[in-house]
């Protein structure tokens, strides 16, 4: 990316250090059964006395004791011992992370073992430590229509570990709704609205009518903060598949609270390392071309004598074969026999054949040396004895004679390379010539004739790419007929072997074409018409580079190549292969509003359920028009994932149409979504009259752990209504 300073860039927050357990000052509330609330959210945990001594008389507290609602149990590698960690220390230990679990299994509570510890941890903190019993009321939360399991079991730990005196349960929402619409004063809450609460795991929907919730008309969706968080995360996984980093669901999470519905686009900054770079002065960058020139100049000498020898090698060899060719006319039939066969040859072809075998070779070494070497002219060397009849030589003359024949073939070899290379400038000179010529006679129509040869090489070369990929593909076309080509060649008639002694011939091969058909289907090798046109395609580009003002770099093969759609460089923008910090970067675009329209369409992330206006339509169907309007006038919007930015604006697009045009739409939301929901619990624990629901110790061990009274906020679900209360 050329310009990444002009981005707005957001880094990851950094994790907070894990708290100390500080235990606050017990004894003001020691023998005062003061209410002790808690929040039991999926996520966080939220605690503490309804009040605070400091402002008794004044109010209900402001601020709960808040904890991550995880914990973890292993052992430490050091110590071997058992170590139990909860709240925000698990996110510091690997192996904490690895074995950290939650009270809750999705939507339903059932890691009791966890919520114990959760407790525990709650009611050490609260200072309550030295005492046989927890002796205050408690006022805790349970999901809408919560299972009686759950209930039950929490009951049980309730009443039986920790000895509470009485215990009220009470719906989350319900109380974030009391909080921003009820009274000032110790009343009960009087208020219309219909609530939409955003939870971790689910979205229920519960119609509040004279300030009491009418659960039978209440419904829930199984989608969630956690499960838009995971959907964020699969589709940036999906979009980064070689992210350097991993991203994690909490940073998901942080991300998905801040920025739905915000910005055209957001840019995260994951932590990165920066590489080290150690930059060297123009001394060390000279000695190390210099060595690196002497160390190429060492192995081209070493190659050289190495082929030098392999060429004496074969030349000593080839003489031995002509010298042994030779003594077949000056032996009889059988010493020649004789001979043939202590060197492994059954017949005179034989010996022949590889004495054209060596000549061919020994020349096409001597060629590639000539050609390796200078085209400095060299004298034309004697040969005096190849002139001489071989009568009038001795044997020594002999060998000389016929090395000096050698030496001979040799030489003219390279007279030849070097008449052909001489040739080839030549033509080639003449060539750029007629070019030069060309062009200052007409340089736009040489131009355009360069671009059409530059436009139908890429052609070419684009469809041989576009050919190999669809041969990845088996039921492609172009596979398909690969496979015809090669079933074609099984299925050839060939000669048989009857013909074949009667004298008949395979024709395959005379013509040059039939090869063809073994380079189409061969996919693995490269062509070398795909190297010519490599080729050609360069030294175009070059010429039109040099001499074409319209012909830029951005108009180069590698170039185009290598370019990418204005839509993809939008959706992923691309950084510089050294660029760290931008490849550490998450750009989020459509993927934020993907993961918030899950709440509307859960279909956009595979769920069978109907979106949040299909459930909002069909719970207002259950009411008449009068009440309808009394409802739609405050629309609440209930939960942490509430505090989403657009959320309101999107919450009433999609109820308008389904409302009359006259019917009043007011959408709001909660003052502070997470602590709202404690704070409205604590308002209502000050308020005695309140407790007349609760259950006691008694009726616990009377009803059984899955009973309680029916009151305005909480479940209705094993609920029982107390005439006497």
């Amino acid at each position: 990316m050329s310009n990444p300073e002009a981005l707005s860039i957001a880094h990851l927050p950094t994790l907070p250090s894990p708290r100390p357990l500080h235990q606050l000052d017990y004894e003001p509330f020691r023998g005062q059964k003061s209410p002790i609330v808690i929040d039991n959210g999926s996520s966080t945990l939220r605690y503490g006395f309804a009040y605070d001594p400091a402002r008794r008389g004044v109010g209900p507290r402001i601020y709960p004791d808040t904890s991550p609602n995880v914990i973890s149990r292993f052992k430490d590698r050091k110590s071997n011992k058992p170590v139990l960690i909860f709240g925000d220390g698990v996110e510091f230990d690997s192996g904490a992370r690895a074995q950290a679990r939650t009270p809750w299994e999705g939507d339903v509570l059932l890691n009791f073992d966890a919520l114990e510890n959760a407790l525990d941890y709650a009611f050490l903190r609260m200072g309550i430590d030295d005492a046989d019993a927890v002796e205050h009321p408690v006022f805790m939360t349970e999901r809408l229509c919560s299972p009686l399991h759950s209930r039950t079991l929490t009951s049980e730990l309730m009443f039986e570990l920790y000895g509470v005196p009485r215990l009220l349960y009470g719906i989350d929402s319900l109380m974030s709704f009391y909080q921003n619409n009820g009274p000032s004063t110790k009343s009960f809450c009087k208020a219309d609205g219909l609530i939409v609460s955003f939870n971790t795991a689910s979205t229920s929907v519960v119609p509040m009518l004279s300030g009491k919730g009418i659960l039978s008309h209440c419904k829930r969706i199984p989608w969630g903060a956690s499960h838009a968080a995971d959907y964020l995360q699969r589709l940036v996984q999906l979009k980064y598949p070689t992210f350097p980093g991993r991203v994690t669901s909490p940073q998901i999470t942080v991300d998905i609270s801040k920025s739905l519905y915000a910005q055209h686009e957001r840019v995260i900054q994951f932590p990165f390392a920066a590489p080290t770079e150690n930059e060297k002065t123009e001394e060390e960058l000279a000695r190390g071309a210099e060595r690196r020139r002497l160390q190429g100049k060492k192995l081209q000498e070493i190659a050289a004598q190495k082929r030098a020898e392999k060429l004496a090698d074969m030349e000593e060899w080839l003489q031995h074969l002509t010298e042994l060719l030779d003594r077949r006319e000056t032996i009889s039939g059988e010493e020649w026999k004789r001979a043939l066969s202590a060197e492994s040859y059954q017949n005179d072809a034989e010996l022949e054949n590889d004495v054209k075998k060596a000549e061919k070779e020994v020349n096409k070494r001597r060629k590639k040396d000539a050609a390796d070497g200078d085209d400095q002219e060299e004298e034309e060397p004697s040969f005096p004895l190849l002139d001489t009849p071989d009568e009038e030589l001795d044997e020594e003359s002999l060998k000389e004679k016929r090395k000096q024949r050698m030496m001979k073939a040799g030489w003219e070899a390279r007279v030849r390379v070097r008449r052909e290379k001489e040739r080839e400038r030549e033509e080639k000179e003449a060539e750029e010539r007629r070019e030069a010529d060309e062009r200052e006679r007409d340089l736009g129509g040489w131009a355009d004739k360069l671009r059409r040869e530059h436009e139908a090489t890429m052609i070419r070369i684009k469809e041989r790419t576009r050919r190999k990929a669809a041969l990845s593909d088996r039921k492609s076309a172009v596979a398909q007929a690969r496979m015809k080509s090669i079933a074609s060649l099984a299925a050839d008639d060939r000669v048989s072997k009857k013909r074949r002694k009667t004298g008949g011939e395979d024709m395959f091969g005379a013509d040059d074409a039939d090869w063809a058909i073994y380079r189409k289907i061969n996919t693995a090798a490269a062509s070398s018409d795909e190297e010519d046109d490599v080729a050609r395609l360069e030294t175009v580009e070059s010429k039109l580079l040099a001499h074409d003002p319209t012909f830029s770099a951005e108009h180069t093969y590698a170039a185009l190549a290598q370019k990418r759609s204005a839509l993809m460089q939008a959706f992923r923008p691309q950084y510089d292969e050294g660029d760290p910090a931008g490849a550490a970067r998450v750009h989020l675009s459509t993927e934020r509003w993907r993961a918030c329209e899950t709440w509307f369409s859960p279909g956009i992330a595979g769920v069978d359920a109907a979106g949040l206006g299909e459930v909002i339509q069909n719970v207002l169907a259950r009411f008449n028009e009068q009440e309808k309007g009394r409802l739609v006038k405050n629309v609440f919007l209930a939960g942490a994932p509430s505090e989403m930015p657009e959320l309101m604006e999107r919450v009433h697009n999609v109820m308008r149409p389904i409302l009359p045009p006259e019917m009043e739409l007011r959408v709001c939301r909660a003052e502070d979504g997470s602590l709202d929901p404690w704070r409205g619990m604590a308002h209502n624990a000050l308020n005695s009259d309140l407790w007349k629901y609760a259950v006691t110790n008694e009726e616990y061990n009377e009803w059984g752990g899955e009973r309680i009274r029916r009151w305005w906020g909480g479940n209705w679900n094993s609920s029982f209504v107390d005439d006497t209360v």
